[in-house]
Parts: structure tokens; sequence; C-alpha cells
């Protein structure tokens, strides 16, 4: 049990380590809006220990009696209470033998850039994110490729925000990883292999004219329970990706096992409509119909496994990939593949995933991309309904787009992005994303509330979407851009303080709009803030960025604002 030592006068503040057990326990603190001064008193022995010291009653503000002990002048109480009551960390460390207490005011981290930010480059630190292994995510959809969530509806939905974000990721990895190694396992050409096709089935080997190249063909019959098969041994490469044409009733089955337990998986990716579904170790992913066109399916299979078998064991503990590999490729039904390849990663392919999706789900005639579930922010704000849009998911997807269209110089992408300024310009309570702070500073609306919310982070990263395509983009869609982001950037050095407690920041601003408590930022959102700061200071030297980082990070070790 660890404790707070405190000397008499209260001036002095260490922490150290006790050696036996104490025979009280604080275990009262889920009461703790309660007077436990009113109950009735414990009774403890205070006889003075062998080890020296006395335990003693701390009485905490008048509100809490919790068990403390006391060596001559100096006053120990558990670091239990210390961690909720002033929402500090300590944990045990070992440096070279030696063991420590380590004290920490915040469990975040700050990431100062290295150089000035590219819209072309690295998206933040979000070569670090893993969106899709989030618990929130329901799975990678298998007819889009692009993760679902489940934040506020059990379901499965897409949020614009999350796909975003799982594209930047990929993008931002694609830039920072080794390059990821690579397995062709068969591409009807080069390199060809022995399949098991069952009696009554049918595979060959033909050219195709709409790829111009070979391609595996092949049937089985709709009674057929072998399909055609393909053993493997292969292990840690688990990306799995393939081009694929088949019929309504076509499959592809990746099998695969747990090399100590030697259970087997069955991954089923199927032409239908489900989004995920389970029958014990048998998993199955729709991927939609191809309509007999050519598309490509990406899947990383230790992921899809993850998620199948979370569904009816919430928490279940993660597989570790050196634990698995792949045994076998089964097909059913009839159609066509080829360029079959098991790869470490394929970064790029799903970026290019998440950025059709765009393309292909944006409201041409408002330019958003609609979020489809309902969202109450906080008591006495209006709902949001189905089909609301959210300035962080907008500035996210151009993010997304203006690297897209630098990468492949593809103009469908600058066309989006430049549609995507459209509910910038459009008042929040009308549709759009735009609130007015005291109807002189305009804010770009993570959640265009009513009354108005001005949450800081998702405003910051709307504003780094329009930077990104003010320096992508060129001519009038430059122009366009470059003004939205020169109002933000106005509105936000005349308001950053706003959010400044003098002990750490505030999430949004509603204890101005709804005259409530601060809505406390946590510690991870905080630092959120801060490097957002740092990075708008590589591209904006005003000094309020660097200022206001610097303080912001002295709150997360313990700094306050000085008293009057």
């Amino acid at each position: 049990m660890f404790y707070m030592m405190m000397r008499m006068n209260y001036k002095t503040i260490l922490l150290v380590l006790t050696i036996t057990v104490i025979n009280y326990i604080f275990t009262s603190w889920n009461n703790c809006g309660s007077n436990i001064l009113n109950r009735t008193k414990v009774r403890r022995d205070r006889l003075i220990s062998e080890s020296g010291y006395q335990e003693i009653d701390c009485n905490i503000n008048g509100e809490y009696l919790i068990g403390c002990r006391r060596e001559g002048d100096e006053v120990y109480i558990p670091f239990s209470f210390i961690h909720k009551y002033f929402e500090v960390y300590g944990k045990l460390a070992t440096y070279d033998g030696l063991e420590r207490f380590e004290w920490l005011h915040s469990y975040s981290k700050i990431v100062r850039p290295k150089s000035k930010y590219d819209p072309r480059g690295v998206f933040m630190t979000f070569e670090n994110y893993n969106v899709e292994v989030r618990e929130r995510v329901k799975c990678v959809s298998g007819s889009d490729g692009v993760p679902m969530s489940t934040q506020w509806e059990s379901q499965g939905y897409y949020y614009p925000t999350q796909i975003a974000q799982f594209a930047l990721s990929h993008y931002s990895k694609n830039l920072t990883e080794p390059e990821p190694h690579r397995k062709i396992i068969e591409d009807a050409d080069k390199v060809k292999q022995e399949w098991t096709v069952p009696q009554g089935s049918v595979m060959k080997r033909s050219y195709d004219t709409q790829t111009n190249s070979h391609v595996l063909r092949f049937a089985t019959p709709e009674t057929s329970s072998s399909g055609i098969s393909l053993p493997l041994d292969h292990v840690l490469s688990f990306v799995l990706k393939l081009d694929l044409s088949i019929k309504d009733n076509g499959s592809i089955t990746v099998v695969m096992q747990h090399r100590e337990r030697k259970d087997s998986y069955f991954l089923h990716y199927t032409t239908s409509s489900i989004i995920l579904h389970t029958n014990n170790n048998h998993i199955y992913y729709g991927i939609g119909q191809t309509n007999n066109q050519w598309r490509r399916l990406t899947r990383d299979l230790v992921v899809d496994l993850q998620k199948g078998l979370s569904i009816n064991e919430k928490g279940k503990k993660k597989m570790s990939r050196s634990k698995l590999k792949v045994i076998k490729i089964l097909l059913y039904g009839s159609g066509r593949i080829d360029n079959v390849t098991l790869s470490t990663s394929e970064h790029m392919e799903q970026f290019y995933d998440a950025a059709k999706w765009f393309v292909v789900n944006q409201n041409v005639t408002s330019g958003g991309w609609p979020n489809p579930v309902r969202r109450k922010v906080a008591s006495n704000m209006e709902i949001l309904e189905p089909g609301w849009y959210s300035a962080m998911g907008q500035g996210h997807a151009i993010s997304v787009l203006a690297r897209a269209y630098y990468h492949s110089g593809d103009e469908k992408y600058l066309q989006a992005a430049v549609r995507g300024l459209k509910p910038f310009r459009i008042p929040s309570e009308k549709g759009g994303v735009a609130a007015y702070f005291l109807d002189k500073f305009v804010w770009y609306e993570e959640y265009p509330t009513t009354p108005s919310s001005f949450i800081l982070n998702g405003f910051i990263y709307s504003l780094i979407g329009l930077y990104d395509l003010k320096c992508i983009a060129s001519s009038k869609d430059a122009d366009e851009a470059k003004e939205l982001f020169d109002k933000g950037m106005i509105s936000l050095k005349n308001m950053l303080t706003l959010f400044d407690t003098g002990s750490g920041t505030t999430y949004d601003l509603r204890h101005f709009t709804l005259k409530s408590a601060p809505n406390l930022a946590r510690w991870d959102y905080h630092s959120t803030h801060i490097n957002q700061l740092l990075l708008l200071n590589t591209i904006d030297n005003d000094e309020i960025f660097m200022n206001t980082a610097e303080r912001w990070i002295g709150y997360m070790n313990g700094k306050k604002a000085a008293h009057n």
C-alpha cells in the first residue's frame, strides 16, 4: 500500500512505501457524495506498531474519514485516495534493479513536431492510430472496406469522422513504416498453384479481356460442401489482397489456425449484404455483389477474426499474430479471381478504400457526409437528428481527399474535397456547421448543437482540413479554402484562452452557452489540444500558439496559474 507523507504543517509532501499491510482500507469512495462523518465512527487500535507508526483517522475537508498513518511529525495518506481525489497517477517502476514510485499528473504524452506540417505527408501522429481495432468499431465492412462504428448505435453504422481517421492512419503508416513483405500466392500467369478440384468442380486459367491478363476461373456445384481448395502454411503476413469477380452464389473462405491450440477458424467472404455474423468458429462477412465487375478485396485477416470472435465474447483477449497461421483458401460458387497476395500490410489499398467511400457517399448537393445516427451532446441541448454534418468529419474527409488527389492525380478526389467546403458556409441552425460566438467569431462545429457547443479539438481538426486543401488545390478552389481557414484562425486566436481553466482545458464552451459547470477535457483531449497548437505553430508563428501550448504542457506536470 502506498502512502503520501505529509508534515503536520502540510507544507512538505513526500511519497513512501510502507512495509506492512494496514488493517483498515478505505472502501467507501463510491459513496463520496455522502458525509461519512455523520456515520458511526469506527474505533481503531491507536497503539504504535513495532514499525514506529500509529494508525489514525484523517478528516478530509469535513466530508471523508479515511485510515492514515502517523510517524513522528509525518502523516501518511493512502495513494489510492490521493489518486482519485486529485486525479493523479502513480506506478512502481524498476530501473537498474532499483525500485521507485513514479508520480504523474497526466497519463497522456506530447509529441512535438519535427518539422513544418506538410499536407502531403503524415497527418499529426496518426501513424500511431489503429482505428479498426478500437472497441467501438464493429468491424471493417466487407462491401466497402471501411470501419463501421457502434459508438452511438450498437448495430453498426458508417461514421465519416472514424472512416477518415482510418484512412489518415493508413496513409501515415505508409510513410513511416518499412516496405511490407508480400507473397504472391496465385496470379494465373507467373505464379501458379496446385489447387485441389473436387469431382464436379471446374478450375482453369484463361485470358480475361477486362483485366488484360490471365485469371483463374472456377465453378463448383451448388450442392458441393468441399469447395476448390489450396493448402497453405503461411505465418506473419495476414493481409489478404485479391482481385475478384464472383457471382451471387460465390464465396471465398480463408482458414486460419492457432499454432499452439490447433483450433481452426473459418473466415467466409460471401456475396451477401450481411455485415458480420458468427456461428462458433465460422465468421461471415458480406462483400456485396460484384455484378460481373472486377473489384479489389483487401482484408486484415487477424482483425476480421478478432472482431468476429468478440461479437459473442465482449472483452475477449486479443490473439497474437505470432500464434496464428493461414492454412487454406477455399472457393465456392463461380467466378474469377486474380493476384491473390498475402502481405504484412497494405496501407494504401485501405487508404483508397476510404477515399473512394467519401467520393461515393457524399451528398453532392450539400457537399456533406451525413452522420446517420441521433446524437445527444448535453442536457438542455437539442438532439441532433440523423443526417447532421460535423465540421470535424468534413475537415478530416477533406484531409483524406486532398492526399488522395495529391497521390493519384485523380480529379474526382479534388472535386469531392472542394464540394466538402459547402457546409462551412451554411449556419449550423440551417444544416451547416458554421456557428458564431457573440455574433462575431465564426466557429466550425463538430456537433452543430442548439445552443452552440464550440468544441475545441473538432474545430482545429476542421481548420487542418481547410489548410490541406488550401495547399494542394489551385486557383479559386484554393482561395475558397484559404478564406474559410483564415476566418477560422482569427476566431481561434481570439477565443483560445476561453478554454483555459488555469490547471487544464475545457472540451467545449457549454459553460458559456448553457451557463453550466465547465466540461473539463480529459488528459487525452487536453494533450490533443496541445499537439494541435504545436502543429498550427509550424504554419503560423503567432506567439499565442506556442505560449498557450507551453502553459498547457505545464498543467500536465502539475503546474497551475498563479493566484491573485
